[in-house]
């Protein structure tokens, strides 16, 4: 019996190790017509098989320009990393993927309310699947968070954000953000933000321009000096 080896061509391999059976299977009956058609599949087989490895390598750099694609669009807006240097635009650095996912899907649907739905964020997230959007996150929430640096009224927001206010309604804000403001899953880290947009945050809560079944309650008797003092002790600007 004619004896065929191969030897090891990687991926190849099983396309390889199958055209040299047919061969084999051929001679062993000794048709030369059978010889001829098993061929003619099996190399229309392998080519098939070397066609797919090719478009899956050419999938996946695609894949890697579009989300540095996207990645580069996002920091466009949201500075280096994630680190916004504009007051009014979110840091990203450090957040909560469970956060950003979160926030992605919302921006991104034209029916959400969110005042940034149909402004600046709707075009660039609605074409987004899943995939991007966990990507997006995750990159974001490996990168080093800003620290708060507290300002004059950090004192007494500090004991606002630990204890809440009973006369206003308004509870503890560590009870969901952690104790230091971290976050964790679908609950955003606060800590190190912007002042400038934490302030503007609290009073789109508070107005119920944006939607957020804890959070519309919490701000609805807020006043504006609880909010200066919580994001006088939260923010770094």
């Amino acid at each position: 019996m004619l004896e065929l080896n191969w030897p090891n061509f990687g991926g190849y391999d099983v396309a390889h190790r199958h055209f040299c059976d047919t061969i084999r299977r051929s001679l062993t009956f000794g048709s030369t017509e059978n010889l001829v058609k098993h061929c003619w599949f099996s190399g229309s087989a392998i080519a098939c098989f070397i066609a797919s490895l090719g478009l899956m390598q050419m999938s996946s750099k695609a894949w890697s320009a579009t989300q540095a694609e996207m990645l580069r669009s996002c920091e466009s807006c949201h500075g280096a990393h994630g680190d916004s240097q504009v007051t009014s635009t979110p840091r990203l650095n450090g957040q909560q993927a469970g956060y950003i996912v979160d926030r992605l899907k919302k921006l991104s649907s034209a029916t959400g309310k969110s005042p940034h739905a149909k402004i600046g964020m709707f075009k660039e997230l609605a074409a987004q699947n899943d995939a991007t959007r966990i990507s997006i996150a995750r990159y974001f929430a490996s990168q080093t968070p800003t620290g708060p640096e507290p300002s004059d009224r950090g004192a007494e927001g500090k004991r606002i954000y630990e204890n809440g206010i009973a006369a206003e309604n308004v509870i503890a804000c560590n009870q969901c953000h952690g104790a230091q403001g971290e976050g964790h899953d679908a609950t955003p880290r606060i800590a190190g933000q912007h002042a400038d947009y934490l302030k503007a945050q609290l009073r789109l809560f508070n107005i119920k321009f944006r939607e957020h079944t804890l959070m519309n309650p919490n701000t609805k008797t807020m006043t504006a000096k609880t909010m200066d003092a919580l994001t006088s002790y939260l923010a770094n600007n």
